[in-house]
């Protein structure tokens, strides 16, 4: 009998637990050596976390529109 709710095992939604709800944000985070001893940010990356779960994953900001990533996280 086919379910209506989306499960993990589907092609698009979360991995963990297929939801397609999304919430993009960003963080910065220091490097290795003189950046770190300076707490001086040099590498930023957009994170995408499913809205219902909170599973997350990390994508490095090329400056790609925040759309282009959420159909990353999607499939």
């Amino acid at each position: 009998m086919p379910s209506n709710t989306p499960s993990a095992h589907d092609e698009r939604g979360c991995p963990k637990c297929g939801h397609t709800g999304t919430d993009v944000g960003t963080i910065s985070t220091t490097g290795g050596g003189i950046s770190k001893m300076f707490d001086i940010q040099t590498n930023q990356f957009q994170v995408v976390s499913c809205t219902n779960c909170g599973y997350s994953e990390l994508y490095r900001d090329t400056g790609s529109a925040g759309s282009d990533i959420v159909d990353v996280f999607l499939g």
